[in-house]
């Protein structure tokens, strides 16, 4: 698995320290048919080619076992790896139900729809003037877990919940999908008209682009997950003023974007600084 060192700030027993983590890299890869824009899929890098025949296959555009890709490389990103590619198929051989664009972001899980590439995101910053005390983001997983009903039964599902700057619980909701649940955090929300209350999001799983995308769209400033963010996510949490918390267990956590924003339990103690490191080179294709 490709990863990436990310500076971290680690909390625990009301301490802070500084720390390195590996995440897993998540990249955006644009792929074109005949030309045609047809999906941006977040993936770890290496291997596109056999990504992009699998997805073929699976989305029912291609269905000959015996084709073989030819990816022409449009485009590298800025540590070199492939960020956009294009595959030619003869008319013949696509099938009927292929109208030129998929028009869908394909995550490296789930998948947030409706756009055909990542410019298409809104660029605008989470506006905040609040600061989370430490204590209550443990709190906040306790009482997320008290309602995960739905995994007590099963153990297959992943929750969301969505918290004021005090700790109260605004909404909780679970589905097998990580993505669905925010969404439908966010939509409750919505419904009772208490989106503009959420300061905090919790999540039972990993923390990829696209969730961090769902949260800066509902504006929501605090993002904390018990397992871990990947590469992008971190990035984009950084960008949009997200103060982003993996590893939230056992009332520790680890603060990779915006620390400014979480306050200290000693007001003697200094936050120590955490920056992006040196990214790793992508590998060759």
């Amino acid at each position: 698995m490709r990863v990436e060192n990310y500076d971290g700030i680690f909390y625990q027993d009301n301490s802070f320290s500084q720390v390195e983590d590996k995440l897993a890299v998540e990249v955006a890869l644009s792929i074109a048919v005949n030309q045609v824009p047809f999906t941006v899929t977040m993936q770890t890098p290496g291997n596109e080619r056999n990504l992009v025949r699998g997805l073929l296959f699976t989305e029912n555009i291609i269905r000959d076992a015996t084709w073989v890709p030819e990816l022409e490389i449009c485009k590298r990103n800025t540590t070199g790896c492939i960020a956009a590619v294009n595959v030619n198929i003869s008319p013949e051989l696509v099938l009927t139900d292929f109208s030129g664009k998929r028009n869908l972001i394909s995550s490296s899980s789930c998948g947030l729809c409706g756009k055909s590439s990542l410019e298409d995101q809104n660029s605008d910053l989470v506006q905040n003037q609040d600061i989370l005390e430490v204590e209550r983001v443990n709190n906040m997983f306790l009482k997320m877990r008290q309602h995960q009903n739905d995994f007590i039964q099963s153990g297959g599902t992943h929750a969301a919940g969505a918290f004021d700057i005090e700790g109260v619980l605004l909404s909780v909701q679970e589905d097998i999908g990580r993505h669905n649940a925010v969404d439908k955090v966010v939509g409750d929300l919505l419904i009772k008209g208490k989106l503009s209350k959420a300061k905090c999001m919790t999540v039972s799983g990993r923390i990829s682009y696209e969730i961090v995308s769902k949260v800066k769209s509902a504006g929501i400033p605090f993002l904390a997950s018990v397992s871990a963010p990947s590469s992008l996510a971190v990035d984009m949490a950084i960008e949009a003023g997200i103060t982003l918390m993996g590893f939230c267990r056992n009332n520790k956590f680890t603060i990779y974007s915006n620390p400014q924003q979480i306050a200290l339990p000693n007001k003697n103690e200094s936050m120590p600084s955490g920056k992006v490191k040196d990214k790793s080179i992508c590998p060759k294709t």
